[in-house]
């Protein structure tokens, strides 16, 4: 019935939540406020249910901090709001979608070693390397500092040596720069790679990365009915539009 009390803990069971977590809920403005009996105990309805039930779906799919401003606006009658911060967090997954692919076709544009011999018998120089991607040592420097490759210096010269995953990584760094992506996002790739050891383990990394993105979609679109259900039922009759 939707006028029935329930307690916290009638919540709590059913989301598999402690009864303290239901309490910090209401405070946080993510549940609208419980009525109080006589003697101060906090009486809920499934009003307060549905609330519960469209923050835990809204979790998944735009991240604990975004759920919880999305209630909050919705309880304080913020709906622009709350429909902005959604936006938002589709925004963000669209680019997310774009870096994945742009990833991709880097990967699929890298040249093969190169089998001729270099200048140096562990690696190559920076002035061949900058020729071989078209464009400039001054380009190359900027990068190194940035983080984005990391050379070694010969003991002998001092000049830098580019191994085999510099090569790689500069390759990346180039493909990622004409498509546009800033030196912070393509430094934190680089590091996966790293981390990964190399490209041919990175591909397992990508496929998990298609398989969160297209998690988080789904859940998204959960969310969205979850919260739809929530908004028509706190909204009086009276003011609900009647189909014409």
């Amino acid at each position: 019935m939707p006028g029935a009390r329930l307690r916290p803990v009638d919540l709590a069971r059913e989301h598999g939540l402690s009864t303290q977590a239901v309490r910090n809920y209401e405070e946080a403005g993510i549940l609208p406020p419980a009525a109080r009996t006589e003697y101060g105990y906090r009486t809920y309805t499934r009003l307060h249910a549905r609330a519960l039930g469209a923050f835990l779906a809204l979790v998944p799919a735009h991240g604990h901090r975004t759920a919880t401003s999305i209630m909050c606006a919705v309880h304080r009658d913020a709906e622009d709001e709350a429909l902005r911060l959604i936006d938002e967090s589709h925004t963000q997954l669209l680019d997310d979608r774009r870096t994945l692919r742009a990833v991709e076709q880097a990967l699929r544009a890298l040249e093969p070693p190169d089998p001729t011999p270099t200048a140096h018998p562990t690696g190559t120089f920076i002035g061949p390397l900058a020729v071989r991607l078209g464009i400039r040592p001054a380009t190359l420097r900027k990068w190194e500092r940035a983080g984005l490759i990391t050379p070694r210096r010969d003991p002998q010269t001092g000049y830098r040596v580019y191994s085999a995953a510099d090569v790689r990584d500069a390759q990346l760094a180039h493909q990622l720069r004409r498509g546009g992506y800033p030196l912070e996002q393509i430094a934190l790739l680089l590091t996966q790679v790293r981390a990964a050891g190399g490209l041919a383990p990175l591909e397992s990394a990508l496929n998990d990365w298609h398989a969160r993105l297209s998690s988080r979609g789904r859940a998204m679109l959960h969310a969205a009915a979850e919260l739809h259900t929530y908004l028509i039922a706190r909204t009086p009759a009276a003011d609900r539009s009647e189909p014409e």
